[in-house]
């Protein structure tokens, strides 16, 4: 395996600095459900329960606020949305903290609902600048970063809280969200490429992409982060239950190193597989891992072979994307893709926990695996119809068709 190609990748006009934006943008925006969940349990002192209905609130604002922001980026460009969710995004974190209880949980739904949209436009503004056949490389290597950021962002929070309070923790997130729309702004990325910025501004009707296919597709993508949110959960609770729980941290950070490895192997394949058979495969690995015992050590090596495919499985859904759905509406498609990335963590954290409570760790390793090889042999049937070539859309100039219409 060479760096070669990463090096031709990143000398790629613009990629090297999106990439890097891409990272420190992402660290405040990991960091908010840890920070929130902390000020609530120790700022507030509301317990848990009711912390989990303030991040429960921020999850289904942004499932819903994703492709909305989306398809205003596809139709008005990106600064706009950029100036809005920032603004919205400064206002909430840098006041949070004096809000009543009742009231920071509608704040947060309508935060999330505005929050800033920086996963999906990475992957769409990358989708723009980096060639069809280098995609697979260049998401490979942003989920690697996502990753990166999610072992900081949460990491940071708890630190932040613990050596500083909730309220500075706030404060410091309000100021990092804000830097990251305003740096978002001044780079001002592509959202098309050049080629495709050459076609008139035109809309692509919904009919025409949002198939079945992309519906399985979207499925598939829950319920790999469904497996990975389980999976760390289970990890956690097994080390738990053994008695190890100084371990926690380095068992958790070695299972991230298996997906940055396998993310940066499958970036330099020449081919790339389905994202059916990397989820599958992912679940499938993912279902004996409980065998392992309480010992971290067994337990970090049976994650060895599903750990390599987090990455690789992520990566593909958001090419499969880029593939499926033309460029006038890759925004919208985006936004969809990181709903579905929320929904399969947020219900998994629940059912999860439920099992591991009622029957103990390893049949959360097994139900969640068995789950995602459930939903790909359901997605089977529908792949086939998938949306049509980018060229074989019908697209409408945008001054004849009334906003919200298909």
């Amino acid at each position: 395996m060479t760096i070669t190609p990463y090096r031709r990748l990143l000398g790629l006009p613009g990629v090297r600095t999106l990439l890097l934006v891409g990272l420190l943008a992402r660290i405040p925006s990991t960091a908010m459900g840890m920070a929130l969940t902390l000020h609530v349990v120790h700022g507030l002192g509301l317990g848990f329960g009711r912390a989990g209905l303030v991040t429960a609130a921020s999850t289904v604002g942004m499932a819903v606020g994703s492709p909305l922001s989306g398809r205003f980026v596809d139709r008005h460009g990106l600064r706009p949305v950029l100036a809005v969710t920032t603004a919205a995004q400064a206002a909430f974190w840098a006041g949070a903290w004096a809000l009543p209880y009742p009231v920071l949980v509608v704040a947060a739904a309508a935060a999330g609902l505005l929050a800033l949209p920086v996963f999906s436009v990475i992957r769409q503004c990358l989708a723009a600048l980096v060639p069809p056949e280098q995609r697979r490389m260049g998401f490979s290597l942003d989920s690697m970063l996502v990753e990166l950021s999610y072992m900081t962002g949460p990491a940071l929070a708890v630190a932040g809280v613990t050596m500083l309070g909730s309220g500075p923790t706030l404060a410091i997130i309000a100021a990092g969200v804000t830097g990251a729309g305003l740096a978002l702004f001044a780079l001002d990325p592509p959202v098309r490429s050049a080629e495709e910025r050459e076609v008139p501004a035109a809309r692509v009707p919904r009919r025409g992409w949002l198939t079945p296919g992309f519906a399985a597709l979207l499925g598939t993508t829950a319920s790999a982060t469904f497996v990975l949110t389980a999976t760390e959960l289970a990890l956690v609770g097994t080390m738990q239950h053994a008695g190890r729980t100084e371990w926690i941290g380095l068992a958790v950070g070695v299972w991230c190193c298996y997906s940055l490895l396998g993310g940066f192997v499958y970036g330099g394949l020449s081919r790339g597989l389905s994202p059916l058979v990397l989820i599958a495969a992912m679940g499938a690995l993912t279902v004996p891992v409980g065998l392992a015992g309480g010992d971290w050590r067994w337990l970090v090596l049976a994650l060895l072979p599903a750990g390599l495919l987090c990455a690789p499985a992520l990566s593909s859904t958001v090419e499969t994307v880029s593939r499926w759905v033309p460029a006038g509406a890759r925004g919208e498609a985006m936004g969809f893709h990181g709903t579905a990335l929320l929904v399969g963590g947020a219900s998994s954290a629940p059912i999860a926990g439920l099992i591991i409570d009622s029957y103990g760790p390893p049949w959360a390793f097994a139900a969640a695996g068995l789950l995602s090889v459930a939903m790909v042999a359901i997605a089977l049937p529908l792949w086939r119809r998938r949306p049509a070539p980018a060229e074989a859309f019908r697209v409408e100039p945008l001054e004849a068709v009334a906003a919200g219409e298909d």
